[in-house]
């Protein structure tokens, strides 16, 4: 089964929890906080294989987790981190983040690699938090959460040479005549039902790759047929073979169909049309290709200004590959790569954008009347705050307060003994 589209959940790790203790050594006065730091939490990357050819390994794990930090250790000494969680996808992916559609990166390169899910950082211990007024801290954070995000995965075949043109004009056979690939050949439309890869080797030494995509027919920009499925795949090409039946056994207008898949492919990105394309007059060996191939001819002249090559061949009897698949390196050599996204920059980071309409926190009642206080930065600070320490509820009290939490809650209407809830902790509020 050929996969080129899924979507997958990736959560790094927590980082470790700081830690709280204190030197009590033999003959050492005054020891003094001693609790390390913990651990960072693990991220999630994703790496280029290029052994992968396809998303096959997403299709019944679609969850990824990284593993969480350590929690921080005696005598200052910080926790292990969590090591990094690394999926492999095949060359060609590209990666979004599903919430924002973002680009966060076009994969080409084997051995390229990108974290989509960053783990936490570990909590400080209480080592960090003496001072003249408080010597003897019994504070410590916890770990920072670590990312959750969701992202889509789009592979995006490799090819430099892609084969386009209606179902059963040849680009199988030709596919497996001029490569080592054997892709499955049949004599009814939609034999191809999945893109296939194969590597040219020329005499010269020259070689590159070519992908036979699946037939396109009328429509197929709209979603009619297998098109649609696979015309992602064309946009890494370079160079276009345009197949076209000359046999006339199906009694279609070889014309007809050439501008009916230009049409398609124009309809779906034009920038496609840019590519360079060369037309291929397939299943010469027939009787009445010779004469079609004339009356195509005329008409092309009709429409075109320019004299546009035509590649007479049969795959069959291997008659006229040599000058196509020459002139096709020929036109590689020459070709620049076409950028897939002109208008966004491929990003890791996020990025944080100011806006003065958007509060740190927001207060509302619910059904039982608790205030609710929500947002990301407070639920932040009280998922690192070590809870079994007074001193670190205290704290966490008073950063809040700091926030101007206390001030809305009283705007709010709150008074003395109302509960207020952040996440799962709910307290009292006290004037």
């Amino acid at each position: 089964m050929f996969i080129d589209q899924v979507k997958i959940t990736a959560r790094a790790g927590k980082g470790g929890d700081g830690m709280v203790a204190f030197r009590r050594e033999k003959f050492v006065p005054l020891g003094g906080p001693a609790g390390g730091d913990g651990g960072r939490g693990g991220n999630i990357t994703l790496r280029v294989d290029e052994g992968l050819r396809t998303l096959m390994d997403f299709r019944y794990k679609h969850i990824f987790k990284a593993q969480n930090g350590e929690r921080g250790m005696n005598k200052g000494m910080t926790g292990r981190g969590a090591k990094d969680t690394f999926i492999s996808v095949p060359p060609g992916t590209t990666v979004r983040d599903v919430e924002t559609d973002a680009l966060l990166a076009d994969l080409t390169e084997n051995g390229q690699e990108v974290i989509i899910a960053k783990g936490g950082r570990g909590g400080r211990g209480n080592i960090h938090f003496a001072s003249p007024k408080n010597p003897a801290p019994e504070i410590s954070e916890n770990g920072e959460p670590g990312i959750e995000r969701q992202v889509s995965l789009e592979l995006k075949v490799l090819a430099d040479v892609g084969l386009i043109g209606f179902p059963s004009v040849g680009k199988s056979t030709l596919l497996s005549v001029i490569t080592s690939a054997k892709p499955k050949i049949g004599a009814y439309q939609f034999t191809t039902l999945v893109p296939n890869l194969g590597m040219v080797r020329l005499d010269d030494d020259r070689s590159f790759a070519v992908a036979d995509m699946p037939g396109l027919i009328e429509g197929a920009s709209n979603g009619v047929g297998l098109g649609i499925e696979f015309l992602r795949h064309i946009e890494r090409t370079r160079v276009l073979l345009h197949l076209v039946d000359m046999s006339g056994v199906d009694e279609q207008d070889p014309f007809a169909d050439f501008g009916k898949i230009n049409h398609e492919l124009e309809k779906y990105d034009p920038s496609l049309l840019k590519r360079p394309q060369l037309i291929v007059a397939t299943k010469m060996d027939m009787p009445n290709s010779a004469e079609n191939l004339e009356n195509f001819k005329l008409k092309l002249a009709e429409t075109t200004a320019k004299d546009t090559a035509i590649f007479p061949i049969s795959a069959l009897t291997h008659q006229g590959l040599t000058p196509l698949l020459q002139q096709a390196a020929d036109l590689l050599d020459k070709t620049p790569s076409f950028p897939l996204y002109q208008d966004e920059e491929p990003a890791s980071e996020k990025l944080y954008e100011y806006k003065a309409d958007q509060p740190d926190f927001t207060v509302t009642k619910d059904e039982e009347g608790t205030f609710v206080v929500a947002g990301e930065r407070v639920e932040r600070l009280y998922k690192m705050t070590n809870l079994d320490r007074d001193e670190s509820l205290m704290r966490f009290a008073r950063q809040i307060r700091g926030m101007g939490v206390d001030d809305a809650l009283r705007k709010n209407g709150a008074k003395n003994g109302d509960l207020v809830s952040i996440l799962d902790f709910t307290f009292e509020f006290v004037e």
